[in-house]
């Protein structure tokens, strides 16, 4: 019999991958240990289970393990922790209940994810003091705004989780100030989408203190202020969202060669530099599609497709795992912003190409029919070759329109065949010029 495919991490790849290869592959053994008892779950729906949006934590799961165990035939185990891998031997070493065991595998999947970076801030420690990375953080941030009923918030970072958060938090009734050390919020979105969540952010009454480095945090007991120099900053609760880092020591133990990113290496298949040894999601890297260069992007479609992938190629299947434009989008409060490609000048110098840009705002839809609001569009080509290589979009409708321009970037399309791409038009839904196609042409006469 075929010794059995086995999986690091029960969240977005490791279980696509164990779904696929069970449906694959029925015959086969598919082994899970997932070190916590949460998998399958939507990591990108916390902050909307903080603000109430979500009534139960429980219905961020998409796949309960039961579901798995039952309906899927996957051998899934939680509170098993994968201690050590040898992949010479193709084995791993497994905690649980205190006790240890090997696990021999035909094919291994590390899927180990990315935990939040925490400084060493003084009074990290102190009650009050969160990160936002797993369902327990939060469940424990939820009680802790329920049972504290906090007046201020600061949340230190000014990406994803803390522009999400800002809104969860002053749903809930909480005066709120983001911290951030760099000139803008949203650094991967460019510079003209951040300046209008900025302006939006104040204007929901949202404290910004950009360019600000944090120094620590001061308290007895619980958290009581910020500390930033020469200042200091009341908050009740804080909410540390820095970023992520690939959680890599088991991969590198092993002797699995870490990438330039940061992120476990891999090929177009999610192969290591050993033979049956594979890695997706949130741990490793993937090739971004416009520089073709390794890239490192945590987000949930990027983990769901790779894992999908190696599941159906230690099915007899080899499949591609896919590359990335790093496309996102995020809400704060009535806009919407998002990105995908290249758009920082000096990223994308650095790989080679000579960028221009324009940036315009225009109508969601004609002019005479309701509802029309203002797309702030920002699309970047290469001037030599006219690749479109990224794009920034905010607003308050009309922002999925990304998706567009994501698909042109990963096809390499050029800003004409952009231009003259045949898009749906009716008034309820778009101008005759869709903003993209409008955005195209304006960057098509800079161009020429």
């Amino acid at each position: 019999m075929t010794d059995p495919f086995v999986i690091v991490g029960g969240d977005a790849a490791g279980m696509s991958a164990a779904s696929k290869a069970k449906r694959e592959a029925p015959d086969r053994d598919v082994l899970v240990f997932e070190k916590g008892e949460w998998v399958s779950y939507a990591g990108c729906g916390m902050p909307y289970y903080i603000k109430g949006d979500v009534e139960n934590l429980e219905d961020l799961v998409s796949v309960t393990p039961e579901e798995f165990r039952e309906q899927r035939d996957v051998d899934l185990r939680t509170g098993h922790e994968v201690v050590a891998i040898d992949p010479e031997a193709k084995t791993v070493t497994v905690e649980a209940d205190g006790e240890r065991f090997e696990q021999s595998y035909g094919d291994l999947l590390i899927g180990t994810g990315a935990r939040a970076i925490v400084p060493p801030f003084d009074g990290i420690d102190l009650e009050g003091v969160f990160t936002l990375r797993s369902m327990d953080q939060a469940d424990a941030i939820e009680d802790y705004v329920s049972d504290h009923e906090p007046a201020t918030a600061a949340i230190v970072g000014g990406g994803y989780v803390g522009v999400e958060m800002a809104e969860a938090l002053d749903e809930r009734g909480v005066d709120v100030s983001i911290f951030e050390m760099l000139p803008q919020t949203l650094q991967p979105f460019g510079e003209e989408t951040a300046q209008v969540v900025e302006e939006h952010l104040r204007e929901q009454g949202v404290d910004l203190h950009l360019e600000t480095a944090v120094q620590g945090f001061a308290g007895s007991d619980h958290v009581e202020a910020v500390e930033v120099e020469d200042d200091s900053v009341s908050a009740d609760l804080v909410i540390v969202g820095v970023g992520v880092a690939p959680n890599v020591e088991l991969a590198e133990e092993a002797g699995i060669e870490i990438g330039e990113t940061g992120a476990i290496a891999t090929d177009e298949y999610g192969r290591t530099n050993y033979e049956n040894v594979y890695a997706a999601g949130d741990c490793a890297e993937v090739e971004n599609v416009v520089t073709g260069e390794p890239d490192h992007v945590p987000l949930a479609l990027t983990a769901n497709r790779a894992g999908r992938a190696i599941g159906s190629t230690v099915s007899g299947e080899p499949t591609e795992t896919g590359g990335t434009a790093g496309t996102a989008i995020v809400k704060a409060f009535e806009l919407g912003a998002a990105r995908t490609g290249v758009i920082d000048d000096e990223r994308a110098r650095e790989a080679g190409f000579d960028p221009v840009s324009v940036t315009i705002d225009t109508e969601t839809r004609p002019h005479y029919y309701p509802g029309a609001t203002e797309l702030t569009v920002t699309l970047v080509a290469d001037r030599e070759s006219n690749r479109v290589l990224g794009a920034g979009l905010v607003g308050p409708e009309g922002t999925k329109r990304i998706d567009t321009v994501a698909t042109a970037v990963t096809s390499g399309l050029t800003v004409t065949e952009l231009q003259n791409l045949d898009l749906a038009y009716a008034p309820p839904f778009s101008p005759v010029w869709d903003p993209i196609l409008t955005a195209a042409k304006v960057l098509s006469g800079r161009l020429e």
